[in-house]
């Protein structure tokens, strides 16, 4: 079978700066104008520059090992990676409309250049998804970079249904935990327990990976966490993983009005206020608008975020509501002075180390995979780590639905010992609120 020969974008080197390595056995080529185009985003603080930067260096270590134009240099995955430079009598054989020097139709004529060089198909690989109609349009196959994309359909939920017979039920009642079971489990995945013999006998545990049983969850005060009483199912699984201190790292995801950030916050205050099983909890988001940005506000740094960072100061407004009496606005700003609680921007994470800390990623559907990765590596000892977040609400314009670093995490982390992961999609901000994520 004659190997590929995969044709790449600039965006897919700033999406993921190993990518020339993700094509197994085949021929990666570099347009050259891809690699000017990298020279522009190399000097750029975000996540496209890193990305630029470490491509270059990449490429300056292969470039020691041989000459990266003709025959091209091996890769470590046994392909090889070419430079390749485009003869401008192949823009001739574009539609007129396509004729222009840029840097998209410089690409196409340089996949047909090497459509009519190679043996084997030549694919271009855009995340551009016009860029990918333009190449069907004058024949050249194209299709997305795929590598790392978790498609929404087939996510890990954390829950799952398990059916036994009733004299095993009682079991679980009596001995408060069932561990004679053949069937194996996701660690701390939890379970909705169903006699097949008895349709009205059910049951709810998690099971536990180190004592390899089905344990019971555990009971919510009658006064909840900082009043939060779970309303369904799925948020007393949430709770039951948000409040368990053996488990560091929790992700909830779910659409609008399911209580993800609620959840978390009044676990967090609970765990660090309650039961001082840490002794700080950290709220952070990243700092991304939706629709129109309102360019450049006063003030000084804190004034600045204030209004990326309100949604987490509602809900802790929420949670210090006292009988339904709203408290002082001092109470909130009185636990922020005792460093109870600190709610920070993403932007000043790298380098830090956050031992003890209960910490909650808002929105981290707008993260990178890398940017997921920093944040993590920061948790210190007795850390905890939530991320919250709707794949479906996404305004990082360099992330998709599949690809984000929230849905990224759910997948590697649905088998580790020390994570828990929950499907929330039950609305229960409010009827209107549920109508809207169901009908619009």
């Amino acid at each position: 079978m004659p190997k590929k020969h995969y044709l790449l974008d600039t965006n897919v080197l700033l999406h993921d700066a190993d990518s020339i390595h993700n094509f197994q056995e085949n021929e990666v080529i570099l347009p050259l104008p891809v690699i000017e185009e990298l020279d522009h985003f190399k000097k750029d603080g975000t996540e496209n520059g890193r990305n630029a930067r470490q491509t270059s260096r990449e490429l300056d270590r292969l470039r020691q090992k041989g000459v990266l134009t003709n025959g091209g240099v091996a890769l470590k995955n046994g392909g090889r990676l070419r430079v390749v430079v485009t003869h401008n009598s192949f823009l001739d054989q574009l539609p007129q409309e396509l004729r222009s020097p840029c840097v998209d139709h410089q690409i196409l004529a340089l996949a047909i250049q090497e459509k009519h060089r190679c043996n084997g198909p030549v694919i271009l690989v855009t995340k551009d998804i016009n860029l990918r109609i333009k190449a069907h349009a004058v024949g050249i196959q194209a299709e997305d970079y795929e590598t790392g994309k978790i498609s929404l359909d087939d996510l890990y939920t954390g829950t799952e249904q398990l059916d036994l017979v009733s004299e095993q039920i009682d079991q679980f009642f009596h001995d408060q935990q069932l561990s004679n079971i053949e069937q194996t489990f996701p660690a701390h995945i939890c379970l909705n327990i169903q006699a097949i013999d008895n349709l009205q006998q059910k049951a709810i545990g998690r099971f536990d990976p180190q004592q390899k049983a089905i344990l019971p969850l555990r009971n919510t005060p009658p006064e909840g966490y900082w009043g939060i009483i779970p309303r369904n199912l799925e948020q007393k699984f949430a709770l039951e993983l948000l409040f368990h201190p053996d488990i560091h790292l929790v992700t909830l995801v779910g659409c609008a009005g399911t209580g993800k950030t609620l959840l978390a916050l009044a676990a967090g205050l609970q765990a660090v206020t309650e039961t001082n099983i840490y002794s700080k909890l950290l709220v952070s988001r990243p700092v991304f608008p939706m629709g129109r940005d309102l360019g450049f506000l006063p003030g000084d740094i804190e004034e600045k975020l204030s209004p990326w960072m309100q949604p987490i100061n509602d809900n802790l407004d929420l949670l210090l509501n006292d009988s339904g009496v709203r408290r002082k606005q001092h109470r909130h700003e009185e636990l922020k002075d005792l460093g109870i609680i600190s709610v920070e921007p993403l932007t000043y994470i790298r380098g830090r180390s956050i031992p003890r800390q209960y910490m909650i990623v808002d929105e981290a559907q707008n993260l990178t995979p890398h940017e997921v990765k920093t944040i993590i590596t920061r948790a210190g000892e007795g850390t905890k780590i939530v991320l919250t977040g709707d794949p479906e609400q996404i305004d990082n314009p360099y992330v998709d639905s599949s690809s984000n670093g929230l849905t990224y995490v759910v997948e590697r982390f649905r088998n580790s010992p020390l994570a828990g992961h929950i499907l929330l999609s039950r609305g229960e901000r409010s009827p209107l609120a549920n109508a809207a994520s169901e009908l619009l």
